[in-house]
């Protein structure tokens, strides 16, 4: 049978028993429907009756007797409201209503002003009929919603009307802020247009949208109610909106959203999301995106409102992984910046030697550190030769290069144990230290910091003995160690300030500059007092060596990473603006332009008055400082146009025509009489160019003067700033890897050469297999500078994961290079990357849960790479010990559970993959594919964890380093 609907359906005839008569088969629903009129709909009986009673209650509003219009309109209103309809079409009563719409608002228009009751229910009427006017672009809906001054919640109407005054309230909002041209409902000029002007207000649009927030927040549609706030502007309104029940979903969804926002609208969501989980007791979340915004105020404010000390701890920890500036929270600075007191309460006590000391100064690191080690089995040394598997090797070879490696690998291999057996546990005289020439034995006398890694205690007592070695490059090594050794830590009292504070002075440049890069390591991030005073002076006297004054600059930029301070920027400035360009040619010029960078790290907009300065230096390394700090300041936002301007510059040409040539363009494009009318494909009169040409061609005893090539060291700077930038965002990095891919098919060898190094920080300890697979491709690339940082690059992916894939490529390429000591030296220390703490420590920036980026592992990372883009001159050369650059960023991937005494405790958790469910209907489990285990626990770059069972409630959501818990009362083993 023909579907009902069908207009090629036929009427059926066949005989019957009279034979003049013929049986109609048609169905009954379609009868009294003329067979030629296709237009018509098919229509029931029901449908008919319910349009006549539809069309009767309308002419009642047209009659001149007023009694008739409230109860007809009430009908009307119950008629729309009980009506039901499928998921795909229209309620019958609106599509019954529509050919009526325009003759019931005139009908409104001619309502006298006495019947308020009757004209305020007539628009609500009109508003929700004005759902099916949707394209029309005036937005009815709306008009007719806030004129109808109507005090019933928009939810009456039905959900699908509430989405379409939101929408419409959005586009309205949006015309009236910018003034479009559609603003006021003036989009078609006609008479009712004419007659309804919009003369809303942003007060009555915000007024009408936070009552759709309600609506939205009460029926699981939190996504909707944060947007429609984002369009209003009025952001901050939903910290009263929300409750106990709803907030969680709110501001999981902001805080996840800020990467895709524009400033200010990324700042009012984590501030208002700080704000929403402050003022339900989630402290640990509201100090997180504290830390986020790097507002001081708000970080001593989160810090002292809990008076559960034990939650106070659990703050210092997250503060201590962060590495905020301590005397933010402490008494001297409490003083300076509030001499009468504060309005969050009184002055706190001075804390450097508490219990909240030891967890803010993360002075037990180490011992929690080699307690997880001993609980997951990994305590025991390893030699190099555990790591290279040399015995899978067809050939292996000896030299001092592989002595030197030996030393790198065994100290990131064993970093933090203190165990190792080629320096620290050697026999006497037999320190690996010996075994090295030259800067070999500062290297191997750094290792000693890196194996000892955080332990105060034992620490300075080991490396003390180094510092009174005849040898000048031990003694440098020492220095440097006693640095490494505090990475990401501070003691009590302040040991490293008070053993290499008088050595900065040192005569010997070697000593001065191991002795800078041990502070700078030391107190990175502190902002210390005291350091920027002793350092400037070297930066700003121009008799002072460039590669002096260029550590003296990225040291004190470790130290003030991100505080945006003027003085050091402007001191660093001067000295590019002033010193000679045959300094500024040095390879150590481009961390002055890292330094400028690093001071302005995540600032944004607060580093443009120093790139406009940057503008006006001649010399090309102005370039590349320029790129530095734009990067710096957009590190981690995902901001799409820094990206695009910096695939610009990406884009830029390697050459560029001669000077004279140049000008004499300049001269033909901008002035000079042209004769129009005997303008054509060959110009009439000669141009000054065409002369020149002429005259060079003929002229053949002269060669044509070759083409200058430009520095394009920025451009390697734009490849690693695009990886910068897009590191903190899900879809730009995946975007990112795309463009590094053609980057790398056409982009000139300085662009190839970063490249690598671009997809080692985007990825760094989290070994992607289709990065892996990338990586081992481009470390057999033929120039030999893109394989070397591409092993490199290896190296950084797989940074403490024991990636077994990984470790494998890497033994294949050791025997591959086996005759090229440069690549295989840095396969050597890829090799001890991938094996970092034997697997527990990690290099990625970002931590608790990958919402914060660790300033100073940033740091660490981006001066290593930036070194890497003239590793010849740099690692490779007699620079090797920046390697040591890498311990900012080392910190432990564990979990570990402390109960309310400080004793380690074992709690059952589940760790799987980290899954998003941002937005997903009902209470979803963050993790999948998760297996049980007993903490402590390792937890890797792209892993969550959850509590096993409810025995223990976690003072933070966020189950990453050290988490306290407390007991729960009601809990019964038997219910689980």
């Amino acid at each position: 049978m023909a579907e009902q609907n069908d207009p090629n359906s036929v009427t059926i005839m066949v005989p019957s028993k009279d034979p003049e008569k013929k049986e109609d088969l048609t169905p009954k629903h379609s009868k009294g429907k003329e067979p030629e009129d296709k237009d018509v709909p098919d229509i029931s009986e029901e449908d008919l009756q319910l349009k006549a009673e539809l069309e009767m209650l309308v002419e009642r509003l047209k009659e001149p007797d007023t009694t008739l219009y409230l109860p007809a309109l009430e009908s009307l209103r119950t008629l729309i409201r009980t009506s039901t309809s499928s998921m795909t079409s229209v309620p019958k009563p609106l599509k019954f209503l529509r050919p009526h719409y325009e003759d019931m608002g005139k009908v409104r228009d001619s309502w006298p002003a006495e019947l308020k009751e009757q004209r305020a229910l007539l628009a609500s009427i009109l508003s929700v009929l004005a759902m099916t006017y949707s394209d029309t672009g005036r937005r009815d809906t709306l008009y007719y919603r806030l004129i109808s001054g109507s005090e019933e919640g928009p939810g009456t109407w039905g959900h699908e009307y509430v989405r379409h005054l939101a929408a419409e309230l959005g586009e309205e909002y949006i015309n009236l802020t910018e003034g479009g041209a559609e603003a006021n409902g003036e989009s078609n000029g006609d008479e009712a247009d004419v007659k309804h002007k919009r003369d809303y207000t942003a007060e009555q649009l915000r007024g009408l949208g936070l009552e759709l927030v309600d609506f939205f927040l009460k029926h699981n549609a939190e996504v909707d109610a944060v947007d429609l706030c984002l369009e209003l502007e009025c952001t901050p309104a939903l910290e009263g909106k929300v409750d106990d029940k709803t907030y969680p979903r709110v501001c999981q969804y902001m805080v996840q959203a800020v990467p895709l926002l524009v400033p200010p609208d990324d700042e009012v969501f984590l501030r208002t999301a700080a704000a929403i989980y402050s003022k339900h007791d989630r402290l640990p979340e509201a100090m997180a995106l504290a830390i986020r915004l790097h507002d001081r105020r708000l970080i001593r404010k989160y810090f002292e409102a809990p008076v559960n000390l034990t939650m106070k701890k659990q703050l210092a920890y997250l503060m201590a992984r962060a590495c905020v500036p301590i005397h933010w929270v402490t008494y001297a600075d409490y003083m300076d910046e509030h001499p009468e007191g504060d309005e969050w309460g009184p002055v706190p006590e001075d804390i450097s030697g508490s219990e909240l000391g030891i967890c803010l100064h993360n002075q037990d690191l180490s011992a929690h550190f080699r307690s997880f080690g001993k609980a997951v089995g990994v305590e025991e040394p390893k030699t190099p030769e555990d790591i290279y598997k040399t015995h899978l090797e067809t050939a292996h070879y000896s030299s001092a290069r592989e002595n030197l490696a030996s030393v790198f690998v065994n100290a990131f291999v064993n970093a933090g144990f203190g165990n190792e057996k080629l320096v620290v546990k050697a026999p006497e005289g037999q320190s690996f230290i010996y075994k090295q020439k030259d800067r070999g034995m500062l290297s191997g006398a750094a290792s000693i910091g890196m194996s000892l890694l955080w332990d105060h205690d034992g620490g300075i007592d080991y490396i003390d003995k180094y510092t009174y070695s005849p040898e000048e490059d031990i003694k440098a090594g020492a220095y440097l160690a006693i640095g490494v050794l505090y990475a990401n830590t501070r003691s009590n009292p302040d040991m490293a300030w008070a053993l290499l504070e008088d050595h900065v002075d040192n005569p010997s440049s070697l000593i001065k500059i191991a002795t800078m890069n041990g502070i700078g390591i030391a107190y990175a991030g502190s902002e210390r007092p005291g350091l920027s005073d002793k350092f400037l002076p070297y930066i700003a006297e121009e008799s002072t060596p460039i590669d002096i004054a260029a550590n003296a600059a990225l040291n004190v930029a470790f130290a003030f990473v991100g505080s945006g301070n003027g003085d050091i920027a402007s001191t660093i400035l001067q000295t590019m603006m002033e010193r000679e360009d045959s300094q500024l040619d040095s390879e150590w010029a481009i961390f002055l332009g890292l330094a400028l960078g690093l001071i302005f790290l995540g600032r944004q907009d607060a580093a443009d008055a120093t790139l406009e300065t940057l503008k006006v230096i001649e010399h090309p390394i102005a370039r590349s400082a320029e790129v530095l700090v734009e990067v710096c300041a957009y590190a981690g936002t995902g901001n799409v146009l820094k990206i695009q301007s910096m695939l610009h510059t990406c884009a830029e040409s390697p050459t560029e025509k001669p000077k004279v040539e140049a000008e004499e363009e300049i001269e033909e494009t901008e002035g000079g009489d042209v004769d129009m009318e005997n303008s054509g494909p060959a110009p009439a009169l000669p141009t000054p160019a065409a002369a020149a040409i002429a005259a060079a061609e003929a002229d053949t005893s002269e060669p044509d003067t070759p083409p200058v090539k430009k520095d394009m060291r920025h451009q390697a700077m734009a490849v690693i700033g695009i990886a910068l930038i897009a590191m903190g965002e899900d879809v730009g990095a995946e975007m990112a890897l795309r463009q590094f891919q053609h980057l790398m098919t056409y982009g000139d060898p300085v662009i190839r050469k970063a490249v690598p190094l671009a997809l080692g920080l985007i990825s760094a300890s989290n070994p992607q297999l289709t990065i892996l697979d990338t990586l081992s491709k481009y470390s057999h690339d033929s120039d030999l500078d893109v394989a070397v940082n591409a092993i490199f690059a290896m190296g950084l992916v797989g940074a403490g994961t024991n990636n077994a894939r990984l470790a494998q490529m890497l033994r294949g390429l050791a025997t591959y290079y086996g005759k090229e000591p440069d690549c295989l030296f840095m396969v050597r220390i890829a090799q001890g990357f991938v094996h970092m703490g034997k697997g527990t420590i990690g290099v990625n920036p970002f931590f608790n849960d990958g919402q914060i980026l660790n300033r100073n592992a940033v740091a660490g990372l981006m001066a290593l790479i930036v070194s890497f883009t003239d590793a010849r001159k740099f690692v490779l050369g007699k620079h090797h010990w920046q390697l040591f650059w890498i311990a900012l960023a080392m910190f432990p991937q564990f979990l570990i559970m402390v109960d309310e005494n400080d004793q380690e405790k074992p709690v059952t958790v589940r760790v799987g993959q980290a899954i998003n469910t941002v937005g997903l209907a009902g209470t979803r489990s963050g993790i999948s594919g998760f297996q049980t285990h007993q903490t402590p626990v390792r937890v890797g770059t792209t892993e969550r964890a959850e509590m096993g069972t409810n025995e223990f409630f976690p003072y933070s959501s966020v189950l990453e380093g050290l988490v306290y818990i407390r007991k729960n009362e009601g809990y019964d083993a038997e219910d689980q």
